[in-house]
């Protein structure tokens, strides 16, 4: 991603990224929802198999977790602070070129799994990651030790092949990274392959056995905003960019704009066009249509793509 290339050795250098930094504190904070149902794993995963449902990953149907962390962060710094007094510290939040996932690694948090996100015993994966950089020697924790043993059930489900080998991930091939952080167009021969994802994707957290110990949330933020789980398709090809805005604002998915919105329900339409009968497919060729002439390219090419799916066997 260019905006991690950019930075450089500062991604791995943090008194470079932050002068004067001695120790980084990390911490990690839970986000599945409070009301999250015994068996939510299977329960997602049933969800891709209902073609004509928005997927939106789990992480990100409430509020964004960059505002909820990051105040936390700034919260947990002011008690530091009082109990050890003055330091100069900065907080992060996915919002630097930060390695969270290597720093949380280091200093305990967890173990990278093959997936190359962060696991935990007792937390699983379901969990933000956020850092203070201090300009004090405090004591160091140490690492754990790994646990995915021979298991592969994260490579084995990655819908587009992504992990390409233990603990190796081509972001290219991402759907996370396809839906929430790639501009342009979607390359043709991934697009079968995303089915209904519109936001990202939880594939390789929902399979992973440790995930049985993910801990819930005691926090309302995390709670699922009405039209991110469980709407249709239809409904959110139908959202005017007002209506984008407002239903979307203080969350994570607003940063992606309208036009990428369009853009990805435009592949999953046309995904589920693939699997139904003719019936069944018209309130999504009409939904297509609507949005056929719109102003951007980029979210023309993919309706006429998508146009072409039905009754289709290949990309």
């Amino acid at each position: 991603m260019h905006y991690m290339a950019m930075h450089g050795l500062k991604r791995a250098r943090p008194a470079e990224l932050v002068p004067g930094t001695l120790r980084v504190i990390t911490a990690r904070m839970d986000y599945l929802p409070a009301d999250c149902p015994e068996g939510w794993q299977t329960l997602e995963l049933d969800r891709l198999r209902r073609p004509s449902e928005a997927i939106v990953s789990v992480y990100a149907r409430g509020r964004d977790y960059h505002k909820v962390m990051r105040n936390r962060l700034q919260q947990l710094s002011g008690q530091i602070v009082k109990a050890l007094g003055p330091l100069a510290y900065r907080v992060f939040t996915d919002s630097a070129p930060v390695l969270e996932a290597e720093l949380g690694s280091r200093s305990g948090q967890g173990w990278r799994g093959k997936h190359t996100l962060l696991l935990s015993r007792d937390a699983g994966s379901m969990f933000f990651l956020g850092e203070i950089f201090v300009d004090m020697a405090l004591p160091v924790t140490d690492p754990v030790a790994g646990h995915c043993g021979r298991c592969s059930a994260c490579i084995d489900i990655c819908p587009t092949q992504a992990i390409i080998a233990p603990y190796q991930l081509d972001a290219r091939r991402c759907i996370s990274y396809l839906t929430i952080e790639h501009a342009g167009s979607i390359p043709l021969e991934l697009r079968p392959l995303m089915g209904n994802r519109i936001y990202g994707c939880d594939d390789c957290q929902l399979i992973c056995p440790w995930n049985k110990y993910a801990q819930r949330s005691a926090l309302p933020d995390f709670d699922a905003r009405a039209g991110l789980a469980g709407s249709q398709l239809v409904e959110l090809s139908g959202w005017s960019e007002e209506a984008f805005l407002r239903f979307t604002e203080g969350s994570p998915i607003r940063r992606i704009g309208h036009e990428r919105w369009l853009r990805n329900i435009a592949v999953a339409l046309g995904n589920a066009l693939r699997e139904l009968d003719v019936d069944a497919a018209e309130p999504l060729l009409t939904a297509l249509a609507s949005r056929a002439g719109h102003p951007s390219a980029l979210v023309r090419e993919h309706v006429a793509w998508a146009l072409k799916q039905l009754g289709s066997d290949s990309n």
